[in-house]
C-alpha cells in the first residue's frame, strides 16, 4: 500500500504532463503533503513558504490568467489561516483553484489539537460554489484530483495524513455528487465519509453478526451532496447513522440531517463531539472520540431502537 503522499505526488505529476497550464503552490510543506513531486516542473512549482494567505492570493491571480493552480498544505493551515482569501478571492469569483488539504481530522494524531482540524468541512461547506470531496481510499483520491483538474471551478479535497486503505477495485462508479453504495441492507443506513468509511464497513460486518443488515453509503462528496441516495436509504431502512472524523457540528452529519429535515427517521451522528483534539496514538484517540467501528455499530443499534419512537436526531456516539 503506497503512502498517501506518494500517490498524491504521482497523480499530480501525471496530470502535470497532460495539462501544461497546471501549476502547484505549496507553503513549505510540499514534502509532507506529497506535492513536492511536482518539482520536476520547476517553472510550474512554487513554494511560498509559511504564507498561506499569499498562497491563495497567488493561486487566484494565476487562475485569473488561465492557469490551473493546485494549492496543497495541511487542512488546519489552509482553512484556518486563509479562509478570508478563499472566500473573497476564490469562491466569490468562482475561480478555478484546486485546494488539496492533507493531515485533516484526527489523522495527525501525535501532533495534537493544534494540527487536528475538526472544523474545516463546516467552514468550507458554507461557501457558495465550492465542490467539497472526501476520498475514502487511494483510488477515490486519484479520481477526485483528476476530476478537479478536468472540471472548472473551486475544489476542496480533504485527505488524512499517512496511509489510507484500498477499498475499491475500479473507478467506474466514482462521480462527483453521487454517493457510492458499498453494501445494501434494510435495517439501518450508515452514511460515512473519508477516513471513517473503512470503519463503517467494519461496523456493517459487526452488525451482520447480530443479524442486522446495514446499507453503507460512501458519501465522498459533501458538496454537492447526493440527496437522492440519502433519501432512498432513509426510506429503505428507516434509520440513519452518519460517521465522520470531523465535528458533528456543520459536517457530514449536519448535511445529512438537512437533507432529511422533512423525513421522519432517527439520525445518530458519530463524530467529534464539539471539542478539540489531543495527542496520542491513533487507535487510542479513535476510542476516546468515539470513532471506531464498534461506536458506529452501537449508534446503528440505537437508531434502529428509535425507529418507533418518532424523529430523534442528535450528535451522539
Amino acid at each position: 500500500m503506497p503512502p498517501l503522499r506518494e500517490e498524491l505526488g504521482r497523480v499530480l505529476v501525471e496530470l502535470g504532463r497532460e495539462y501544461k497550464e497546471m501549476v502547484v503552490i505549496v507553503g513549505d510543506l510540499g514534502k509532507s503533503t506529497g506535492a513536492s513531486a511536482f518539482e520536476i516542473f520547476p517553472e510550474r512549482y512554487f513554494n511560498l513558504g509559511i504564507s498561506e494567505q499569499d498562497m491563495i492570493g497567488t493561486a487566484a491571480g494565476l487562475a485569473s490568467a488561465g492557469k490551473i493552480p493546485v494549492v496543497s498544505t495541511y487542512a488546519i493551515f489552509l482553512v484556518g489561516r486563509a479562509w478570508e482569501q478563499i472566500r473573497n478571492s476564490v469562491a466569490r469569483d468562482r475561480l478555478n483553484v484546486k485546494m488539496i488539504a492533507t493531515h485533516a481530522g484526527i489523522s495527525p494524531y501525535a501532533d495534537g489539537a493544534s494540527h487536528q482540524c475538526f472544523e474545516d468541512i463546516a467552514i468550507m461547506r458554507c461557501l457558495p460554489g465550492i465542490t467539497l470531496v472526501l476520498p475514502a481510499d487511494l483510488l477515490e483520491m486519484r479520481c477526485a484530483v483528476r476530476t478537479a483538474i478536468q472540471t472548472s471551478g473551486p475544489f476542496y479535497i480533504r485527505l488524512p495524513r499517512g496511509e489510507i486503505p484500498r477499498i475499491f477495485e475500479d473507478d467506474s462508479e466514482f462521480q462527483i455528487g453521487m454517493a457510492r453504495r458499498v453494501t445494501d441492507g434494510s435495517d439501518v443506513g450508515i452514511v460515512a465519509s473519508g477516513f471513517l468509511v473503512p470503519e463503517a464497513i467494519k461496523a456493517e460486518a459487526l452488525l451482520k453478526k447480530d443479524g442486522i443488515n446495514a446499507t453503507v453509503l460512501d458519501m465522498h462528496t459533501i458538496k454537492p451532496p447526493d440527496n437522492e441516495a440519502v433519501l432512498k436509504t432513509a426510506r429503505q431502512t428507516g434509520a440513519i447513522v452518519t460517521a465522520e472524523d470531523h465535528s458533528v457540528i456543520g459536517g457530514l452529519g449536519s448535511t445529512v440531517a438537512e437533507i432529511l429535515r422533512e423525513t421522519p427517521v432517527p439520525v445518530e451522528m458519530v463524530g467529534v463531539q464539539d471539542q478539540f483534539g489531543q495527542s496520542g496514538e491513533l487507535g487510542q484517540l479513535m476510542e476516546i472520540y468515539g470513532l471506531t467501528a464498534l461506536h458506529i455499530a452501537n449508534a446503528a443499534k440505537r437508531a434502529i431502537k428509535a425507529k418507533g419512537l418518532g424523529n430523534q436526531r442528535g450528535p451522539r456516539s
